[in-house]
């Protein structure tokens, strides 16, 4: 079968990449078009690549605002691409805003329409649910809590658990010790690290890492390093930790994490890779004052970090916008620190996190699910 996959962002590309894998097994005959990124590329083989997702990346509502005129053509491009490839389904991966045009699409053309990994519904713009119902042909959820939720509003999810433990899972043969870590990365190996993890958009880089940095003054006995994206210019790192001495590592999130005795994390998938790595943590996210605005207006939930948002409490410190300062991001980063008033009770909840989400091989499951939908539909 021709399988068309969209990805936005690192994320999905690293979800993708996961269900192709999946694909590939179930499907002898698989072949695949995508937008997404390099991982993406690994596995369906680059020359199945139509655009990647460093050229579409935006986020917040100013970047829409300013880069409106590029993302209609996109919109454009990839309608005319799914035409011309003419999949036997479209997989729509998180990416809402773009995504939903495509599944409107993708209905009116009469193709079949996949939804991995919905878009957070139940957190703000509830109206999309609509939108699922209409154009969706089958939803793919990744969290518990989700099963409810969608059964409430009459839509038979498919939960199979969640690909972050694949992707977790993968990586662990292959993750260095902490020595070979920091030799191969020029870090001091005898100096404990704390993980940065400023986000992998341009705009979130801007807003969180300067106060990273600045944070970093307060913990001299610490080597601070930060998980960076290669995809961006280093030009953008370089300028905020100028007479620094953070480091930054491209591409080696997991590898850090392990090597790491905490993290400060920005909001994201990233908030539950670190958790389930077992690496403490908190939460600091700064963004634009237009998107907070609107996002303290319309956003329903009580957390931001998906960690929090699971266990319907909170376990993971969020300091948010005007919580953010450098008092409040030291008292929280030496609370979960070795021998920090927080570690043990963090790291037993962590435990319970892991249990929720279900053993590994669930992209490889859903590839199944979606396999044997495709065959009883045609």
């Amino acid at each position: 079968m021709k399988y068309y996959l969209i990805a936005g962002e690192a994320s999905g590309d690293l979800h993708g990449s996961n269900l192709i894998a999946g694909l590939k097994k179930t499907d002898p005959k698989a072949e695949f078009r995508f937008w997404g990124g390099d991982k993406m590329a690994l596995e369906a083989g680059v020359g199945s690549l139509a655009k990647h997702y460093k050229l579409t990346a935006f986020f917040g509502i100013t970047q829409i605002v300013l880069n409106l005129k590029t993302i209609l053509r996109q919109l454009k491009e990839c309608k005319e691409d799914i035409l011309r490839y003419n999949p036997d389904v479209v997989i729509l991966i998180d990416y809402p805003g773009f995504n939903f045009k495509i599944a409107k699409f993708a209905h009116e053309n009469g193709l079949k329409t996949f939804y991995y990994i919905s878009p957070k519904v139940w957190a703000w713009k509830e109206g999309r649910v609509k939108l699922i119902k209409k154009y969706v042909t089958q939803l793919f959820i990744i969290f518990p809590f989700e099963i409810e939720y969608f059964k409430k509003h009459g839509i038979d999810a498919i939960y199979e658990g969640n690909p972050i433990i694949d992707a977790i899972e993968s990586s662990r043969l292959s993750i260095p010790s902490k020595k070979e870590f920091c030799q191969s990365n020029g870090l001091d190996v005898n100096l404990p690290i704390v993980a940065l993890l400023a986000g992998s958009r341009a705009s979130e880089i801007t807003y969180n890492l300067p106060f990273m940095a600045k944070l970093s003054e307060r913990f001299k006995d610490y080597q601070f390093v930060v998980g960076g994206v290669s995809w961006l210019d280093r030009s953008i790192y370089d300028k905020i930790l100028v007479d620094t001495p953070i480091k930054v590592v491209d591409d080696q999130t997991y590898p850090l994490l392990y090597s790491a005795e905490a993290a400060v994390v920005t909001s994201g998938t990233a908030t539950l890779e670190t958790a389930i790595i077992g690496t403490p943590e908190f939460i600091c996210y700064r963004f634009d004052p237009i998107s907070y605005f609107l996002a303290r207006r319309f956003v329903k939930i009580k957390f931001i970090s998906l960690v929090n948002i699971i266990m319907n409490r909170e376990v993971v410190k969020e300091l948010i916008q005007e919580e953010m300062t450098i008092d409040n991001a030291e008292k929280e980063l030496r609370a979960i620190l070795p021998n920090g008033c927080k570690l043990e009770g963090m790291k037993q909840d962590f435990s319970e996190l892991r249990g929720l989400l279900r053993d590994g091989n669930t992209s490889e499951r859903f590839a199944q699910k979606m396999y044997q939908i495709l065959n009883k539909k045609q």
